[in-house]
C-alpha cells in the first residue's frame, strides 16, 4: 500500500528522500571539485592569479555571511542553488577585472573550499 500512494502522489519515505539529498549534495559536491580543480589550472598564469584570489575571497566572504561558521553540506548545497545572483552582485562590487567570464568557475571553488568547514564534510 505504500507504494501505491507514492505513486499516487503520497509523500515519499524518509529513505527516498534521503537518497535524494544525498544525490543532489554528492553532485553539488563533483561540480565544486570540477571547478575548483579548473581554476587551480588557469590560476597558474602569474598574470591573473591575483584577480582569481580576489574573486574566490569575494564570493568566500558572502558564503560566510550567509551561512556563518556552522552549516552542513546540504546547506550548502541549497545556497549553491541560488548563488548566481548573490555571487554576481558580490564580484560587481569586488570590481575584479574579468568576473563576468570567470564567474562560474570561481563560485564552484569557492563552494568546494567552503564544504571543508561542514560540519559533516568527508574527504
Amino acid at each position: 500500500m505504500a507504494r501505491g500512494r507514492v505513486l499516487l502522489g503520497g509523500a515519499p519515505g524518509p529513505e527516498l528522500v534521503s537518497a535524494l539529498v544525498t544525490a543532489d549534495v554528492q553532485s553539488a559536491k563533483l561540480e565544486w571539485e570540477d571547478a575548483y580543480r579548473d581554476l587551480v589550472e588557469v590560476a597558474r598564469d602569474p598574470s591573473r592569479e591575483e584577480d582569481f584570489r580576489r574573486q574566490l575571497e569575494a564570493v568566500l566572504s558572502e558564503l560566510r555571511r550567509r551561512l556563518g561558521g556552522t552549516f552542513t553540506l546540504h546547506e550548502l548545497a541549497t545556497e549553491y542553488a541560488g548563488a548566481d545572483v548573490w555571487a554576481r552582485s558580490a564580484l560587481a562590487e569586488a570590481e575584479v577585472p574579468g568576473w563576468p567570464r570567470t564567474m562560474s568557475l570561481v563560485e564552484g571553488a569557492a563552494f568546494h573550499l567552503y564544504a571543508r568547514g561542514a560540519a559533516d564534510y568527508v574527504p
